[in-house]
């Protein structure tokens, strides 16, 4: 899509110092909230992870990937943050595995903390896809629609859709079984409510960030005749 600034569109296939910023601050907001989501926290009455205080950062940062950059290169952010996080998880697993010193006695403390249980890992990594994905889908869909008009309907309602799943299937694949299913409904609704307002709160600045870059990439791209498959990459 022609530069909708005046000024030349970024090189395919070469990114900007801006674009690597924002993969970086991506990729860390991700890795960090899984650290985090193990204590939960009471903030006016509703207890939510941690996590709560950084995650939703990744939604209102896929929001500006695909407002500028597209959702080609949102799609491939995504997937290198479920590799990055992999990565992690790896590693974390491979440092409790690992026979620990004679001195050091902080392995409980170490596998309580950063242990993940192979079904909330599953439950974590598909949940990211599904919600990333379905936020992506709904934020380019709808700039086509409004023809680039009302970025706050697209921020908000992506968010509303892609949170959403994101508890939906977390919480679900996470939980079945072990809490009742009153209790697992409204903990999926809690944390779609505080995630989708966090982002609504944040709009003011996810649309400063907006007209910065697109101001000094010079670019905003719109998806026309895109491929919108996740598993694409080489679109």
């Amino acid at each position: 899509m022609p530069s909708q600034t005046g000024r030349p569109a970024l090189v395919e296939g070469r990114h900007s110092h801006y674009f690597v910023l924002i993969v970086a601050v991506f990729i860390t907001c991700l890795i960090t909230a899984n650290i985090t989501a193990v204590k939960l926290v009471e903030v006016s009455g509703l207890v939510v992870p941690a996590a709560i205080i950084i995650f939703p950062i990744s939604y209102v940062i896929g929001d500006v990937l695909t407002e500028v950059y597209g959702y080609r290169r949102a799609r491939l952010v995504i997937w290198l943050g479920f590799l990055c996080n992999l990565i992690a998880v790896g590693a974390i697993w491979l440092g409790q595995v690992l026979p620990a010193a004679s001195f050091w006695d902080g392995q409980a403390a170490y596998e309580r903390i950063l242990g993940y249980t192979p079904r909330l890992l599953a439950a974590s990594f598909l949940a990211y896809l599904v919600g990333e994905f379905a936020n992506a889908f709904v934020l380019a869909k709808m700039k086509i629609a409004t023809r680039g008009r009302w970025l706050w309907t697209r921020t908000i309602g992506s968010t509303l859709v892609g949170q959403g799943l994101d508890s939906l299937v977390f919480i679900t694949l996470a939980f079945v079984g072990t809490i009742p299913g009153a209790g697992l409904l409204s903990a999926i609704v809690t944390q779609w409510l505080a995630k989708s307002a966090y982002e609504a709160a944040v709009t003011p600045l996810t649309y400063a960030v907006v007209r910065f870059l697109k101001r000094r990439e010079g670019i905003d791209v719109y998806d026309h005749g895109t491929d919108f498959n996740p598993l694409s990459l080489l679109q």
